[in-house]
Formats: C-alpha cells, sequence, structure tokens
C-alpha cells in the first residue's frame, strides 16, 4: 500500500518504499515479472509526475532480478506522466 499524499518530504521516501518492497517481494519469491498500477495516485491524491519520477528511480536504482516490470495504467494523463518520466531516464 502507498502512502496518502500530504505534500510532505516524507511521501516520495514512502512512495519509492511501496515500489522497493514489491521489487524484493519478487525477487525473493523468485518471480519474472511484475505489474505495478499508479500507486497512490488515486483515492490518495499523489501527483502523477512526482509518482511516475519516483517510481522511475525505483526501477533504476539498481538491476533488479526480475526480467519485466510492467506499469498498468488506466487513464491518458496517467500514462503521459509515466512516459515522460521514463523517457527522460535515459
Amino acid at each position: 500500500v502507498g502512502p496518502v499524499y500530504s505534500g510532505a518530504a516524507r511521501d516520495a521516501e514512502l512512495l519509492a518504499s511501496a515500489f522497493r518492497s514489491s521489487l524484493e517481494l519478487a525477487t525473493e519469491h523468485a518471480l519474472r515479472t511484475i505489474a505495478f498500477p499508479a500507486i497512490s495516485c488515486g483515492i490518495y491524491g499523489y501527483p502523477l509526475d512526482e509518482a511516475a519520477q519516483v517510481s522511475r528511480a525505483v526501477v533504476h536504482e539498481r538491476a533488479w532480478s526480475v526480467d519485466e516490470i510492467r506499469f498498468v495504467l488506466f487513464s491518458e494523463a496517467t500514462l503521459v506522466a509515466w512516459t515522460r518520466a521514463f523517457d527522460h531516464a535515459t
């Protein structure tokens, strides 16, 4: 579960922890693929662009043992935010 967005500096750390913990569990259970929604971006109010940047940072912080990390995004605005974040990651 991701954090409820409050605008505090710790929000990004908590959101990163949600993504990171999921990837660590996938590694622990030898999963080859994992799919994420836009964690905390619905009713928890996390801004899309900020959440996309956090997810990108966690995905790129190390070589995870999973073969595929997917983001399953349910709106055009969410897709645009994640595309922007990951396009600027290289």
